[in-house]
């Protein structure tokens, strides 16, 4: 969808929020020069371990700020999964600085993930994931950004006076089986049950969770059980053909995400 929409060159790219550098990674083979920009310094010395390409360049930076990229110089300026936490006037005037007239914008981003054919499982996983009770997940999710996301970035308008041809491309699935949902859908995935619950684990909001909760030790490492294990445990409850299956965690799974790409060009 990106490349379908970009009309310049394939000389600079620019990768704001790179984290470990996945998104710098696939770039590269298109773009003489890819820069990742992370504000971590431990996601940049990750991004650079992995990274073999010779093309591509990690700098510890936030986006708002890029002294080290010259003006006019960018061709495709992207952030994968991070853009619900920039701060939109002071990024905009440094991108209006750097990108070069007919250059692409692409931001995405996805959020929540529905069990498409178990209407019943993702309404638990929503009470999990967003419920308010202290033993839940919701109150531990890293704001304003969390709920950005969850708005599908709608909070992000770049200026008119800078940037045209904006579209947002939107996905929210449905629970009435694969494709159910409103938009254009590019994000899903067979997994076992199991690996769902797995994929909790891997939240910030489950982190801080576990910060709060120190004593609530997952089954698999001996413990209780944790809020991903009850949340699984919930999700078999409510579904007979999970309550039934000889092995509910290694039932396999359709999931969709909700998610969201906007797109844009700089005048």
């Amino acid at each position: 969808m990106v490349y379908g929409y970009h009309r310049g060159k394939y000389e600079t790219c620019l990768d704001l929020g790179c984290g470990h550098g996945l998104v710098s990674r696939a770039l590269a083979p298109k773009f003489k020069k890819v820069y990742g920009i992370d504000p971590s310094a431990g996601m940049i010395e990750q991004a650079r371990s992995l990274t073999a390409e010779g093309n591509v360049e990690f700098v510890q930076s936030t986006a708002e700020a890029l002294p080290f990229i010259e003006d006019e110089s960018i061709d495709l300026v992207v952030a994968g999964e991070a853009a619900h936490w920039f701060n939109y006037p002071q990024l905009f005037a440094e991108l209006n600085r750097v990108m070069k007239v007919g250059g692409t914008l692409a931001f995405w981003g996805y959020s929540d993930h529905f069990l498409v054919d178990y209407p019943k499982a993702t309404a638990i996983i929503d009470q999990y994931a967003y419920g308010l009770d202290k033993h839940l997940l919701g109150s531990y999710w890293p704001q304003p950004g969390n709920s950005i996301m969850r708005d599908k970035l709608r909070v992000i308008q770049p200026p008119t006076e800078d940037w045209a041809d904006l579209q947002r491309i939107e996905y929210h699935p449905g629970v009435n089986g694969p494709g159910s949902g409103e938009g254009t859908k590019y994000m899903e995935s067979d997994i076992s049950l199991g690996q769902a619950t797995e994929y909790i684990r891997t939240w910030s909001a489950y982190h801080r969770w576990k910060e709060a909760h120190p004593n609530r030790i997952r089954r698999s490492e001996g413990g209780t059980g944790d809020v991903a294990d009850e949340m699984l445990d919930s999700i078999i409850e409510v579904e007979e053909d999970l309550r039934n299956a000889q092995s509910a965690a290694d039932k396999v799974v359709r999931v969709e995400w909700a998610s969201t790409l906007i797109l844009s060009r700089k005048l």
